[in-house]
């Protein structure tokens, strides 16, 4: 089970370890609330990829094996436009502020059901224009029709983790959002305790973390753990 934010990367890496290695995996994927509500309600996949604040807790609380950990990479939050649409200047925090208080419409991930959306309410209460933007955010998924709001010009701006994001066609990415206001995400996997043969779980952890591996998480929006 996943968070949508590895979703490019799980694409190209999942067929290369099932070539490799024999194991078949299937992926499901679901929102970080979604994906504790499942696992509070005694789902147990065998391994999961999440945030890592949320791997640490779960550790505690005997969920999650402390073993066969990893940290995989860190994603941030990016704005995109329509392919064609004039590209904002977002270099400074003021900057930045301006954009957002001019768009007509953006669209974001839901702040009750995501990182970055829960970012995003506290960022433009930081920068005192809650109300503005009250009145032309719509919360939609990048995969769920945040990026097609877009391409069917229903929303002028997106944002959304840069992962998300990277590989949709029609929207151009202007960039990462200034670092005063920035999420950085840390994504890591873990085997749940609940599994009764975890050593495949743990096998694809450690291919995913492998740092031959880091150029397509890099490729993917993500820096990658080991830096490269």
């Amino acid at each position: 089970m996943s968070g949508g934010a590895p979703k490019e990367v799980l694409g190209v890496l999942t067929p290369a370890f099932e070539q490799q290695t024999g194991h078949k995996v299937h992926v499901t994927f679901a929102v970080i609330s979604a994906m504790r509500e499942k696992l509070a309600a005694g789902e147990r996949p065998d391994a999961v990829l999440i945030p890592v604040p949320v791997i640490d807790a779960l550790v505690k609380s005997g969920t999650f094996r402390s073993e066969g950990r990893a940290v995989l990479g860190t994603v941030s939050v990016a704005m995109i436009v329509r392919e064609g649409a004039p590209v904002p200047d977002i270099s400074t925090l003021e900057n930045f502020k301006k954009v957002m208080l001019d768009a007509k419409s953006i669209v974001q991930a839901n702040p009750a059901a995501t990182p970055s959306g829960a970012h995003l309410a506290k960022v433009w209460e930081q920068l005192g224009i809650a109300d503005a933007m009250k009145q032309k955010a719509t919360f939609r998924n990048a995969l769920d029709g945040g990026v097609a709001a877009l391409t069917k010009g229903e929303a002028e701006i997106g944002l959304y983790p840069l992962s998300e994001v990277i590989a949709e066609k029609g929207v151009t990415i202007v960039g990462l959002i200034p670092k005063d206001v920035q999420l950085n995400t840390v994504y890591g996997a873990a085997v749940l305790a609940a599994n009764a043969a975890p050593e495949p779980a743990a096998a694809f952890i450690r291919f995913l973390a492998d740092p031959a591996n880091a150029k397509v998480w890099k490729d993917a929006g993500f820096e990658p753990a080991n830096g490269k």
